[in-house]
C-alpha cells in the first residue's frame, strides 16, 4: 500500500490580492467568464414539489416548497403552507432532492500525478479546473487541508468571493508543516522556525495551520500554541506526534480518521515517525480498551476527526472502479497515471482492506460515541481522486460501511459548517439561512448514489449549471 506524500512549494512572487476574505454581505456582481455558468439568478425562486433532506438528520420530507430571495432561504416548509410570491420564478421540482450545499472539510487545490510504476508522484495546481469541479457537485464550502501554494490559494479564494471565478467559499490552509522527505523545499523545522512561520501566513489572513508526519511534539506545540495565539485553529496529519499527545497539546481537529494514529503502535518511540505507520489500526478493534479511551477522549473534548474513506478506498483491491466521469475530468496522462495505479492494485496484498474496514468500523463507534466527524475528499491520493466527484464517493462510503444516509449527509454537510463555526449560515436548510442547496435527481435515502445527480446548485442564492462547469473542466485535471 503506497503511502501519500505531498509537497510544499511556495512562490514569492505571487502575493495575494487580499488577506483571508470574510464572506460578502451581499452575494457579488458575477463576471462574465462566472455568469456562463448560470441557470437561475432570479430575486426570487421558488423550489416545489421536492423532497428536503435537511442536514439535521432526520428524516426525509416529501413534497416541500423552498422559496429562495436573493442570497438566503426565505421559507421551508409543506407545499400546502408555504405561500409562493407572485413574482417568484417557479421551479417544478417532482422526483428531485435537494440536500443542503456540502462542506468538504479535507479539500486540496493540487492534485497528485504518479509518472511511473515506481516513481514519486508530482503536484500540479489545479486553480481552474478542481474549483469548478467542486461547485459542479454540490460542494459550496471547502477547507483546504494544506497548500501547495499558500499565495495562489488565497489568490483565488479572493477572486471567487469577488464573483471574477466560480467556485465553492474556500477557508484556506497555510503549507504542511512539517512534512520531511526529498519533496520539501523549504523543510521549516524547529519551534522557533515554526512559530515564525505561522506569524508570517496568519499576517496574511491564513486562520488555519496543518501539522504534517514529521512534527515532533515539541514542534507540534509551537504551531498549536502560535496559531492559537494568533486567532486560528490547527489540524493534523499525525505519525511522529501521537493522537494523545496531539491532544493534550490541544489540537483542533485530526485528519484521516484514526488511520494515521501512530500511538496504537506499542514499539513506536518518542518524536519518530515508525515505517510502519499505516499498520496501526490494525492493532486495535472497536470493543478494544485503547480505542474505546481514545474515542472517549475526543468526544469529551469535542476534537473531530476528518475521514477521507474515498481517499483510502482507492488503494484496496476490490473497491469500485474508476467512474467514466471521472476518467474523462483528467487529462491524458493523469488518466494514465490512474489507471497504472489501479492496475498495481490487483498485485497488493489483503492488507489495505483490513485496514479499511478497521477504519471504518472505528469511525462508526467514534459517530456513535457522539464525537465530531467530518468529511472530506482528499484528492491527492493515488491519481484516481478528483475534487467534487471524490466528495459525493465519500458520502457513498460512508453508506456502504454502515452510516445512514441522513446521517452521512449531515457529516457532510452540518457537522462541517458547524465546525467551522458558520453552522447559522449554512449547514442545514432552514429559514434564514444562505441559499446553498443541492438539487440531486433522485432520492438519496432510498440510493445513495443517486448523490452523483446533481442538477442544480444553488451557492448564495444563484443557480449554476453542473454540466457546464464539467465539461468546462473535461480534460484538465492533472494540468491546471
Amino acid at each position: 500500500m503506497r503511502c501519500m506524500h505531498w509537497r510544499w512549494i511556495v512562490a514569492a512572487c505571487l502575493m495575494p490580492q487580499a488577506l483571508q476574505a470574510q464572506r460578502p454581505a451581499q452575494r457579488p456582481v458575477l463576471a462574465e467568464a462566472v455568469r456562463r455558468y448560470v441557470a437561475v439568478d432570479q430575486p426570487v425562486v421558488a423550489l416545489t414539489n421536492v423532497r428536503v433532506i435537511d442536514g439535521t438528520g432526520r428524516p426525509p420530507l416529501d413534497d416541500q416548497t423552498v422559496i429562495i430571495a436573493g442570497t438566503a432561504i426565505q421559507d421551508v416548509g409543506p407545499a400546502a403552507r408555504v405561500v409562493i410570491p407572485r413574482d417568484a420564478q417557479v421551479l417544478d421540482l417532482r422526483g428531485r432532492t435537494v440536500i443542503p450545499g456540502l462542506v468538504g472539510m479535507h479539500e486540496h487545490l493540487f492534485y497528485s500525478v504518479y509518472l511511473d510504476e515506481n516513481g514519486m508522484p508530482t503536484h500540479q495546481d489545479m486553480r481552474y479546473s478542481f474549483p469548478r469541479l467542486y461547485l459542479a457537485a454540490g460542494v459550496t464550502t471547502i477547507r483546504t487541508a494544506g497548500a501547495l501554494n499558500v499565495y495562489s490559494d488565497l489568490n483565488l479564494q479572493h477572486a471567487i468571493d469577488a464573483g471574477a471565478a466560480p467556485g465553492p467559499t474556500i477557508y484556506v490552509t497555510g503549507p504542511l508543516f512539517r512534512q520531511g522527505g526529498p519533496l520539501t523545499y523549504p523543510d521549516i523545522a524547529g519551534p522557533e522556525q515554526l512559530r515564525a512561520a505561522v506569524r508570517y501566513w496568519a499576517s496574511l489572513g491564513v486562520r488555519w495551520f496543518k501539522i504534517y508526519q514529521q512534527a515532533t511534539r515539541a514542534e507540534a506545540r509551537a504551531i498549536i500554541e502560535e496559531a492559537h495565539a494568533q486567532g486560528g485553529r490547527v489540524t493534523g496529519h499525525l505519525c511522529a506526534t501521537t493522537f494523545n499527545e496531539a491532544v493534550a497539546l490541544g489540537i483542533d481537529n485530526l485528519e484521516h480518521g484514526f488511520i494515521t494514529n501512530s500511538g496504537f503502535l506499542s514499539e513506536k518511540r518518542p518524536d519518530e515517525c515508525p515505517r510502519n505507520w499505516i499498520y496501526a489500526v490494525l492493532r486495535v478493534n472497536a470493543d478494544s480498551a485503547q480505542a474505546k479511551e481514545l474515542i472517549a477522549l475526543l468526544a469529551q473534548r469535542k476534537i473531530p476527526l476528518t475521514s477521507t474513506l474515498a481517499a483510502f478506498q482507492e488503494y484496496v483491491r476490490d473497491s469500485p472502479e474508476p467512474q467514466q466521469r471521472v476518467l474523462d475530468a483528467m487529462a491524458p496522462t493523469s488518466r494514465e497515471s490512474c489507471l497504472r495505479q489501479r492496475q498495481q492494485l490487483s498485485r497488493s496484498s489483503s492488507t489495505a482492506r483490513a485496514i479499511y474496514d478497521r477504519e471504518v468500523e472505528l469511525e462508526l463507534s467514534f459517530h456513535a460515541a457522539g464525537g465530531l466527524l467530518l468529511a472530506g475528499s482528499d484528492p491527492t491520493a493515488n491519481g484516481c481522486v478528483v475534487a467534487g466527484f471524490a466528495n459525493q464517493r465519500q458520502i457513498e462510503a460512508m453508506v456502504e460501511g454502515g452510516f445512514s444516509a441522513v446521517d452521512a449527509i449531515r457529516i457532510a454537510t452540518y457537522n462541517g459548517a458547524q465546525f467551522l463555526g458558520i453552522g447559522d449560515q449554512v449547514g442545514t436548510i432552514e429559514r434564514g439561512k444562505r441559499a446553498d442547496l443541492v438539487v440531486v435527481n433522485g432520492n438519496p435515502a432510498q440510493n445513495i448514489q443517486d448523490i452523483r445527480n446533481v442538477q442544480l446548485v444553488f451557492k448564495d442564492g444563484i443557480g449554476y449549471d453542473p454540466a457546464r462547469l464539467i465539461a468546462d473542466a473535461r480534460g484538465f485535471v492533472g494540468v491546471r
